[in-house]
């Protein structure tokens, strides 16, 4: 299996509730999923991040589950003179791998992940999160390719 945290699966992070359905990665393990990743890739239709996708460079999520179950995940992005920090709380839908935040409308799903914790994302992951595109509403370029950096590596900590 490829990783799909890498691009992470961020990458519908601000999709709102899309008409397709994503699969979920079938036996998904909290505790392997748990710790910092790299945002690699991003697809979304939200209009802030669309305003700011060529602008952007990878950036770190940290994904922690609290004792109820739920995701809670920390972002820094980069941005040109700071590093955004961002908290986001995302609730068990009752399908593991499948979390929500109701209040906006907004859906995690973890769709592949082999728990790897590379910056770089393959040819062939990029190539399944092009083929996911379409099928969740969304079209080529509301997708971000995000040229590495290790900018706020730091700032996550």
């Amino acid at each position: 299996m490829t990783a799909m945290l890498p691009s992470l699966v961020l990458a519908l992070l601000c999709l709102l509730w899309a008409e397709a359905e994503v699969p979920v990665q079938p036996g998904f393990n909290a505790e392997k999923f748990a710790g910092m990743w790299h945002v690699s890739a991003a697809a979304s239709n939200c209009t802030v991040f669309l305003k700011m996708k060529d602008g952007m460079k990878s950036s770190i999520a940290t994904i922690s589950f609290t004792p109820e179950g739920d995701l809670a995940m920390k972002l820094v992005w980069p941005l040109m003179d700071r590093c955004q920090r961002f908290e986001l709380l995302f609730q068990q839908s009752g399908q593991a791998g499948h979390y929500m935040a109701a209040e906006e409308k907004r859906e995690l799903r973890v769709g592949e992940t082999d728990s790897t914790r590379e910056q770089d994302i393959s040819f062939q992951l990029l190539q399944k999160l092009r083929e996911l595109i379409p099928a969740v509403g969304l079209t080529e370029d509301m997708l971000a390719v995000l040229p590495k950096s290790d900018q706020c590596t730091k700032a996550i900590r």
